[in-house]
């Protein structure tokens, strides 16, 4: 890395959202960096079938299929990566700094895309059987389970519509929530009560994931008694889906005190994902939104390298 360079755009995370802005700022002619610390993709490198990305393959692909064509048009357009942790930055001034364990890097805009990942349940088993019956993500998963069993673990506002959402495709979903009543919004809640196939486990937490390749067994608590109980995937089905919706945590620590964060910790921007910090820009599921898919990360991916190119064409 020459550390002269001072690039046009530099993109913190290597997801859809920072790889789509490097495609943008790539053919915008602009110098483009990306950073990633590990493997591209993020979330969606975790999924074993994706179906519902636009241009996607319609019998379905892996994650890491659809996000190594991402990465092919990013480096083809001229976006220069480096494999290193951003751990500090600097951005209040008109040349922005992002120090990494690897070297440090400028550029007179910087998209912030390095994404959010699903809060664990931090049980035994969680690991093993992700993507063998433990899932985040019922738009990405759920149609796997047709008419199986599917537990829900959480019981906030996303659990019990994922709940709902999931009874399009298992015979039956039951609600896990370790408090004795619901935390989603009463309009939720009644309308989950008017479905036949959501059934509530409620005062309980998981305590651990079991099974012989695939999902079978899951263990609960009672939290008041300390009773345990195991449940069991019906033989003739041979396993059952576990979706886990307990909230999502950003990767926004390093922002904190020079980019505004919401109490959750997300990024809000406003519809060109612009930040408080001029020429900041903010991209993917770090961001503060509703939706938090493959085409949404994209989306503001694009905008992100669009608005950037903008804001560079007006300080010269």
């Amino acid at each position: 890395m020459n550390m002269d360079t001072i690039y046009d755009v530099l993109i913190i995370g290597g997801g859809p959202a920072g790889l789509t802005a490097g495609l943008y700022a790539g053919r915008a002619k602009l110098t483009a960096a990306i950073i990633e610390k590990g493997q591209d993709g993020g979330q969606i490198a975790l999924t074993n079938d994706v179906e519902n990305y636009p241009g996607c393959n319609p019998e379905g692909e892996s994650g890491v299929e659809l996000i190594k064509r991402f990465s092919r048009q990013a480096e083809r357009f001229g976006v220069v990566r480096y494999a290193d942790t951003a751990v500090s930055v600097d951005l209040g001034d008109e040349i922005k700094i992002v120090n990494g364990h690897n070297g440090q890097y400028r550029a007179r805009t910087v998209v912030i895309a390095n994404g959010a990942y699903p809060r664990k349940l931090g049980c035994p088993g969680e690991k093993e059987f992700s993507g063998k019956g433990v899932s985040y993500c019922a738009t990405c998963d759920g149609n796997f389970f047709e008419d199986l069993e599917v537990y829900v673990v959480g019981g906030g506002d996303s659990a019990v519509e994922e709940a709902m959402y999931l009874t399009n495709f298992a015979r039956k979903v039951t609600i896990i929530q370790q408090f004795p009543y619901l935390t989603a919004a009463k309009s939720i809640q009644e309308r989950a009560k008017r479905n036949s196939k959501i059934e509530y486990l409620l005062g309980y937490e998981v305590q651990s994931l079991e099974g012989d390749g695939l999902l079978q067994k899951l263990t609960v608590k009672n939290m008041e008694t300390g009773e345990l109980t195991t449940l069991e995937a019906d033989e003739d089905d041979g396993m059952f889906g576990c979706f886990v919706f307990i909230g999502s945590v950003p990767e926004t620590e390093i922002y904190k005190g020079q980019i505004t964060l919401t109490e959750r910790g997300y990024i809000p921007t406003d519809e060109d994902m612009r930040t408080n910090l001029p020429g900041v820009f903010a991209a993917g599921d770090l961001r503060d939104k509703s939706v938090r898919q493959v085409v949404t990360a994209a989306a503001d991916g694009c905008i992100a390298a669009m608005q950037a190119e903008k804001y560079l064409a007006e300080l010269s």
